[in-house]
């Protein structure tokens, strides 16, 4: 189906901006996205007209929720003219969106990318998806929920290229399988209190929980901070970042510097 969004919209800004990992480019303005237990194909036909390989239920079902498509993000956009070096981020990552993943996903995802560059967390992702998730089609597999991690021995599962996160995660997995409500639990909290609870889990500290928070939760104002942010926020703000300027959408204008400050160092 196609529909003309006329927001913020760049495929390429969001499949590069370390927020996704099975969010891939399948050929030129196409992009692949399994997610939710769904393969999804989206095609950039220009002038805002985008063409989504779902039905119209499923795009009003997952995808426009998943996009945030309800979130104008041209609007927040704006809040960073106020300094030179942000707005330049912002006018290169026009098209950024925060997605609205699945939190279990997102947790294990962000277990696995401590010390890892995208490329080796995306394939680890993809080895443990194939190793425990189900099968959507040939060579596609849907990200496996915490039963499946549990029931693959673990040998197999080290051949994921987990290293030392192995235990992390199954230590993830048996906490979520054995309460089926602890995400709902964990949606209710604010903000402070959903950081501080997740920083409870084995190997998740301040980093790893803002990045959970920010893209499964979606808390639009963590501020997760990476080796590229703290550099940025060294160059450009060395009298501090001030979080009150631009709350409550601080998780995006971090995607901004991110992405943009990331992309001009490589």
């Amino acid at each position: 189906m196609e529909i003309i969004i006329k927001d913020d919209f760049d495929l390429n800004v969001i499949a590069n901006s370390g927020q996704c990992f099975r969010f891939i480019e399948a050929e030129k303005d196409t992009y692949r996205i399994i997610a939710f237990g769904k393969v999804l194909y989206i095609k950039d036909l220009g002038n805002g007209k985008v063409d989504f390989s779902c039905s119209e239920q499923e795009f009003k079902e997952i995808w426009y929720d998943y996009f945030d498509l309800k979130t104008n993000y041209a609007k927040i956009r704006k809040m960073a003219e106020d300094n030179v070096f942000l707005k330049d981020c912002a006018d290169r990552s026009v098209g950024m969106r925060i997605l609205n993943q699945d939190k279990w996903e997102m947790t294990v995802s962000f277990i696995i990318s401590q010390r890892k560059s995208i490329p080796a967390i995306k394939t680890s992702i993809e080895r443990l998806s194939k190793a425990c998730g189900d099968k959507l089609g040939e060579n596609l597999y849907a990200f496996p929920t915490p039963k499946q991690i549990l029931s693959v021995p673990t040998e197999k599962l080290a051949e994921c290229g987990l290293g030392y996160r192995l235990d992390y995660i199954k230590n993830a997995a048996d906490l979520f399988f054995s309460n089926k409500n602890e995400f709902e639990r964990l949606d209710k909290l604010i903000d402070d209190d959903l950081l501080s609870e997740l920083k409870k889990m084995q190997g998740v500290g301040d980093k790893v929980a803002s990045c959970i928070a920010l893209f499964g939760f979606h808390r639009l104002n963590f501020f997760p901070k990476d080796v590229w942010i703290n550099r940025a926020l060294e160059e450009h703000f060395p009298n501090g970042f001030d979080m009150n300027l631009y709350a409550p959408y601080n998780g995006v204008i971090q995607q901004y510097i991110f992405y943009a400050y990331r992309n001009s160092h490589k």
